[in-house]
């Protein structure tokens, strides 16, 4: 084995230097983009699951036998119910899904005439319903007729995605930093969005409504003449356990 010259080494020095580099700086992108992609998840459950506004469809399903076109006392309930609440949230048309080509196909057309009367009487105009007529994918299903109409519904998740491991592990670091795993606060955003009433108020306030003026006069008599103004109800007494304190 022959020695190398002082050229030959200082080149090798440099050829292994230069490796290294390489090496480091590969590393470093590597862990940038890591920390990156990390960081680009918020630790704020609501902004990782924010609550969307958006226009969804409100519907109704009525099942029509093939012998009967006339409406039961529930499915009109059903229908007038959607009239009515159609008049306060509705933004487009009620459309009614009638089936066509099928055994109940006659009965279906009754009981669309008879629903539309029904939303008539609610005060749905008549160019608020639009009749659609469809061939059922599945002919073994019972075809039905479907009313829907279009509103604004807030929305969030979908819930239940799991990118992480929550438990400790080597390939995931973040889980010594005690920081939220990623579907947390999804199942609350998501009920928040279907309980609400009106979902404009996730956005905005509500302006006032007028004050009650007589109640507020009664409590204004009574504290400038010095009495008390709280309420005093007759039943009060009817509910306490023990006459301790009297």
């Amino acid at each position: 084995m022959t020695a190398r010259t002082p050229v030959e080494y200082r080149r090798a020095l440099r050829i292994a230097g230069a490796l290294f580099g390489l090496a480091t700086a590969l590393g470093a992108c590597t862990h940038t983009d890591e920390v990156a992609a990390t960081a680009t998840i918020p630790d704020d459950y609501r902004l990782r699951h924010p609550i969307a506004i958006q226009e969804a469809n409100r519907s109704v399903v009525i099942f029509v036998g093939q012998a009967r076109g006339g409406l039961s006392a529930e499915q009109r309930a059903d229908v007038m119910g959607l009239g009515q609440v159609w008049m306060q949230e509705g933004t487009g048309a009620i459309v009614i899904d009638v089936p066509t080509g099928t055994p109940n196909a006659r009965a279906a057309t009754d009981a669309f005439r008879e629903a539309q009367a029904l939303l008539t009487a609610a005060g749905v105009p008549q160019r608020g319903v639009v009749m659609h007529h469809y061939h059922p994918d599945d002919p073994r299903q019972l075809a039905t007729l479907r009313l829907s109409y279009p509103k604004i519904t807030a929305v969030a998740g979908p819930c239940g995605l799991w990118p992480d491991d929550i438990g400790p592990s080597i390939k995931d670091k973040g889980y010594f930093e005690n920081k939220p795993y990623y579907n947390f606060g999804c199942a609350y955003q998501r009920n928040m969005a279907a309980m609400v009433d009106n979902p404009s108020d996730l956005a905005q306030p509500r302006s006032e409504t007028p004050a009650y003026t007589v109640r507020r006069t009664e409590g204004y008599e009574k504290y400038r003449k010095g009495a008390t103004t709280t309420t005093t109800y007759p039943e009060a007494d009817k509910a306490k356990l023990s006459d301790t304190g009297k």
